[in-house]
């Protein structure tokens, strides 16, 4: 359930909490004082696409705040499944826009990324806005509605797995039946290709070895006079070396250390200090014959980085790179060589795949063709009870070529009047028809759905009077085991609320504020009076907000 909504430096909102509730919370407002605004910020909360447009004018950054409790299983699994937890049971999501389009998000003050916070609404909230419903004129979305009440997830994961790799075999066989000439000129390439790697032996990182050795190679004079120069200081060129002066220290500190024992130690340390002067002059020594210019060698590294870098071009930028190129087109060669044997066993596979991927587009098809009967008559009956009294709704399930949703065509139609044939939403449903079927829709596959809080922005669309109230009377229905907000036109709607919220506009020194309010009954019994009657509120328009409040709900 959604607690709290904070929202800061969004379009008109400076800064707004807004404590929610369970049961059915109303958002009414005058047209164009902000109450898209709340809907937006919870879209940003469930990680959809927004538009640093929305931050408000004069502001850096936006920000919004949202608290949940009594979380599902579903988002404890994803939660865990990805490193986070709840915080005393309770889940608090931020996101943060910033005018140069950077988001960051968080989940209990650990970051996370939108996509994440995508996957994790769809199981927190479920919003249905005005446009959903002309999502009803798009046939390809009424299969989901019979899947969402059918509960058949599962047996529609094993079925797009089986299908992807039914559809992976059937390119490969494709591929496979190209003409013979094609076939031939495919091998040579390849052969080509294999041939030029192995015979190049390539071992991964000799590049940079090769080009290290090289870079020594090319700075052998001067590394030879340092060495030189180093042995002469040492040794001593035209007076006494490092040698020599150390000798001549050791000798004297001895002839301390014989008259008075505690030099001894000091004795000691210079004398190794001396030894170990010889060993490194020493092995100035070999390394100056070791450092001579070896040309051949560099002849022979120039070559090969050559054959090297002639590679990178033709087949990847790096060892690893040139040696996966390699692995694969090997592995094709082989296939292409085996030809006759492969193809017999790919085309096994692929009827083996298909007839796995048709058996279980069978069973959902059953598995749908029963669920679509139990969707009508459900809907059915909720239609008639807003206020739709001769509606009759068919779900039509045809047969079409296995596709990532099975073998069913999924279409809704729809009569809404006596004597009619059921024909396309698209084609008979008006603005208010389309609200009410999504309204029955959204109720009937609420039973099967595990999110707790449903929006409805302006679900009314279309519809007044006793449908209104109808529309009313089911929302209320469906708050009494999920938490529902609605943003409302409608008098007799807005008066069953549970919790009932005025967004308001208003202007200071210059610029336009919005405000969310939590109002009591009075306030409440004045704003139905402002929906019924306009600006002028008469005093039969409160009595009718008042026997509006006064209605109970059995």
């Amino acid at each position: 359930m959604l607690n709290s909504l904070y929202i800061e430096n969004i379009a008109v909102i400076e800064k707004s909490n807004i404590d929610l509730f369970q049961g059915l919370n109303i958002i009414t407002g005058e047209t164009g004082a902000g109450k898209s605004i709340v809907i937006d910020a919870i879209n940003a909360i469930m990680g959809q696409r927004t538009s640093k447009d929305i931050i408000r004018n004069g502001a850096d950054s936006a920000t919004v705040f949202a608290t949940f409790s009594d979380v599902n299983t579903a988002v404890i699994n994803k939660l865990e499944e990805n490193g986070y937890s709840l915080d005393e049971g309770e889940l608090v999501i931020s996101r943060t826009l910033t005018l140069s389009g950077k988001n960051s998000c968080r989940i209990n003050g650990k970051p996370c990324n939108v996509s994440f916070l995508r996957e994790l609404g769809l199981n927190l909230i479920n919003i249905h806005g005005q446009h959903e419903s002309y999502e009803l004129f798009s046939e390809n979305t009424h299969i989901n509605y019979i899947d969402n009440l059918a509960g058949d997830s599962d047996l529609i994961s094993d079925y797009k797995s089986a299908y992807k790799e039914y559809k992976k075999l059937k390119k490969e066989l494709h591929a496979f039946e190209t003409d013979d000439s094609q076939r031939e000129q495919r091998i040579d390439i390849l052969t080509y290709q294999v041939n030029e790697i192995e015979q190049a032996c390539i071992e991964v990182g000799e590049k940079e070895a090769l080009q290290e050795e090289r870079r020594i190679l090319m700075n052998c004079e001067k590394i030879t006079s340092s060495l030189y120069k180093s042995k002469s200081y040492i040794e001593g060129a035209n007076s006494s070396g490092a040698l020599d002066s150390v000798d001549d220290a050791l000798t004297a500190l001895q002839k301390a250390s014989n008259i008075n024992p505690q030099y001894e130690a000091l004795s000691n340390r210079l004398s190794e200090l001396f030894y170990e002067l010889q060993d490194i002059n020493n092995e100035i020594s070999e390394a100056i014959d070791e450092s001579e210019a070896n040309p051949y060698r560099l002849e022979e590294i120039e070559e090969r980085l050559d054959l090297l870098n002639k590679l990178s071009r033709k087949y990847g930028a790096t060892e690893e790179e040139i040696l996966e190129f390699y692995s694969n087109s090997k592995a094709e060669l082989d296939k292409l060589l085996k030809y006759d044997d492969n193809r017999n066993e790919l085309i096994n596979e692929c009827r083996k795949a298909k007839q796995k991927a048709q058996s279980l587009a069978d069973e959902l098809s059953l598995v749908r063709s029963k669920t679509a009967r139990s969707f009508e008559k459900a809907v059915k009956s909720e239609m008639v009870f807003l206020d739709m009294p001769n509606v009759n709704l068919v779900v039509s399930q045809g047969t079409v070529e296995l596709s990532d949703n099975g073998q069913d065509k999924i279409e809704l139609l729809i009569s809404a009047n006596v004597g009619e044939e059921p024909k396309p939403v698209a084609k008979i449903a008006s603005g208010g028809e389309l609200s009410r079927m999504m309204l029955a829709i959204k109720t009937v596959l609420a039973s099967s759905d595990i999110i707790d809080t449903l929006i409805f922005d302006e679900v009314d669309s279309g519809v007044s009077g006793s449908a209104a109230q109808k529309v009313g009377l089911k929302l209320k229905e469906v708050s009494k085991s999920r938490q529902v907000l609605c943003v409302t036109h409608q008098a007799q709607i807005a008066a069953l609320a549970d919790s009932h919220y005025l967004i308001a506009k208003n202007v200071k020194e210059g610029r336009t504020y919005t405000s969310v309010t939590l109002l009591n009954y009075d306030q409440r019994v004045r704003e139905l009076a402002r929906i019924i009657d306009g600006v002028n509120v008469t005093e039969t328009a409160l009595a009718h907000a008042e026997k509006l409040m006064d209605y109970k709900v059995d």
